[in-house]
């Protein structure tokens, strides 16, 4: 599966609409990137339980993700209670959630770098009973015009089912494993380039 360009419409929740906005308010050119520090959503508090930060570590291909910040949500969702809370941060994803997960997953980080620009992707997944979900992942990228130095990650999980089991959604011990539905790179309404519509795959 390709990476499709896309405008932020194509974002289903309405809170992560409302951080990829703040996200495109302080975008100050049409190849800049925002600066951490500037990212001041209103009512942030409400958001951390679903937010991950990330510091890029190398480049390309080569780049890792080192976790800075882990939402509670998150914590739940990958099992990661029984990890002391000093210990969620300063490893690197792909040391966190495992190769499998990490191998279906990485492609969504490293566009975001490549392309410098947000990353959605929807994903499918089950809880213990057997009810599907919908994994949404909104990637925001910081840093200077020609290199992302940080990430700002928000998932949202939702099930037509109604009330699912979010402990242990994503983690490593259950049988479910996520599959990719939807991917694409918010840059449409950001710059204006030729073959819009093209697929985009990894670097």
């Amino acid at each position: 599966m390709s990476f499709i360009s896309a405008s932020p419409s194509i974002i289903r929740s309405v809170k992560q609409r409302e951080l990829l906005n703040v996200w495109l308010r302080a975008v100050a050119g049409p190849h800049a990137l925002p600066h951490a520090e500037t990212f001041q959503p209103e009512r942030l508090a409400d958001e951390l339980p679903d937010l991950m930060r990330f510091d890029v570590v190398g480049d390309g291909n080569l780049a890792r993700f080192r976790i800075t910040y882990e939402g509670t949500r998150l914590t739940e969702a990958y099992d990661n209670e029984d990890v002391a809370p000093a210990d969620r941060t300063n490893r690197f994803l792909d040391d966190a959630i495992g190769s499998l997960r990490y191998q279906r997953v990485c492609d969504s980080y490293r566009v975001c770098i490549s392309q410098r620009r947000p990353t959605y992707t929807v994903s499918t997944v089950y809880d213990s009973d057997g009810k599907e979900v919908a994994y949404e992942r909104l990637l925001l990228p910081f840093g200077e015009a020609d290199a992302v130095e940080q990430i700002v990650g928000s998932y949202k999980t939702i099930s037509v089912d109604g009330r699912f089991q979010l402990r242990g959604l994503m983690g490593l011990n259950v049988s479910s494993v996520p599959q990719m539905t939807f991917m694409a790179v918010i840059d449409r309404n950001i710059i204006e380039r030729p073959g819009a519509d093209d697929a985009i795959e990894p670097d």
